[in-house]
């Protein structure tokens, strides 16, 4: 398991896709690259992230080469009968085009074993609406990166509530100008500073056992 985990940490796609197969090919268990690989390889990058050891190319390299591989295994997982932790759409609200913080979000709940459907940038309330009954999502994810559009995440949360949504789906909220605060005003279920924060966050909003950790705010 480490040439994998050492791959996509590394960023190296090419490697990560053949490794994959190799490991396939003598028998290992999809849920078994996931788990000790896999996850394991994004929770580093997200630390080195986090501790300025990484930057936002590294970064990206290690989310592709992790889709590289999820894109082998996705597949057999559900031909196998595994169960994604949960559904999340997720996507930057409107007027806000950027997509980097979210795409590496994105990219840590599906190695963390979550099913992921990225709606990609400045998405509109009914957007989110319609994407989270399509896909029966359990988490709705709203990332905003300016002021001036983080009050679209307000907006579409008020929107939900108003289409009866609320009840079943719960709302995540991140970015660079939103606060622990912020997402307390705005009734958010849950809040994370960081991409490892949004792991733990999804699972304690689903009630899925996990250690908590700083910078991540879950709605009592």
């Amino acid at each position: 398991m480490n040439i994998l985990y050492n791959a996509i940490v590394a960023g190296d796609a090419p490697a990560t896709r053949s490794v994959t197969e190799e490991r396939l090919g003598k028998g290992v268990e999809p849920l078994a690259l996931v788990n000790e690989a896999m996850m394991p390889a994004m929770a580093e990058v997200g630390r080195r992230f986090e501790t300025n050891e990484y930057f936002v190319p590294q970064l990206l390299r290690s989310a592709r080469a992790m889709k590289t591989a999820m894109a082998i295994l996705r597949p057999l997982l559900v031909a196998n009968g595994t169960r994604a932790l949960g559904r999340v759409v997720i996507g930057t609200v409107a007027g806000d085009v950027h997509d980097i913080g979210k795409h590496l979000v994105a990219a840590m709940l599906e190695g963390a074993g979550f099913e992921v459907f990225d709606l990609g940038t400045s998405v509109s309330a009914e957007e989110f609406i319609l994407a989270a009954e399509k896909h029966q999502a359990q988490i709705v994810g709203l990332s905003a990166l300016l002021t001036t559009t983080m009050y679209a995440i307000k907006t579409t949360i008020e929107a939900m509530d108003a289409r009866g949504l609320r009840q079943r789906i719960k709302v995540l909220v991140g970015g660079a100008p939103v606060t622990r605060e912020f997402a307390k005003e705005i009734g958010a279920d849950g809040f994370s500073n960081g991409a490892s924060g949004a792991i733990v966050a999804a699972k304690l909003v689903l009630g899925i056992p996990t250690t908590r950790m700083p910078g991540v705010y879950v709605k009592e």
